[in-house]
Order: C-alpha cells, then structure tokens, then sequence
C-alpha cells in the first residue's frame, strides 16, 4: 500500500485517512447485510487498505499489531478464547 498510495495518503493526512477508513467500514457492514460474497469481499479489501494506510502513516507494522493475537487471545492466552466477559472492551 505504501508504494501505491504512500504519497497521496500521507498528502491526506491522518484525519482523512481514518474518515476514508470510517466510510469503508459502513460500506462493508452493508455488504455484510445486504450484500454477495463477492461485495463483501471487496468491501473487505477496502478496509484491509486504509488500514494499512494507517499503519503506514503512523509509522507502525500491521504484522506487529497483529502479533498480539498470534497466541490466543491476549487476555486469557487462550484458543478459543475463555473470558467470561464476551463484551466489546474486554481486550
């Protein structure tokens, strides 16, 4: 992505990229609800990109993120995950 759209995202700047990724994840929720396979995996695809833009523009590694997760999950280091709080902010 960085050889892509590298200049023209960090041109945006971050609050653009993060209101790009925004829209890009309403737009796979509706092909998640209404959508093909193939819709959805498009939609995917674009939110997979303004993260990456992201990352790139912050200066971060996307496989270092990712990482947390490699192992289980980072709460209880468990696969499947074992946290009796199945809420959104227990990671």
């Amino acid at each position: 992505m960085e050889k892509t759209y590298g200049l023209r995202d960090s041109e945006r700047g971050l609050a653009a990229t993060v209101a790009w990724l925004t829209e890009e994840l309403g737009e796979l929720a509706q092909a998640v609800r209404k959508g093909t396979p193939e819709q959805q995996l498009h939609e995917l695809g674009d939110v997979l990109a303004w993260v990456a833009s992201l990352a790139a523009q912050l200066d971060l590694s996307l496989e270092e993120a990712v990482s947390r997760y490699a192992n289980g999950c980072p709460r209880c280091k468990n696969q499947p995950c074992e946290c009796p709080d199945m809420s959104i902010d227990r990671l």
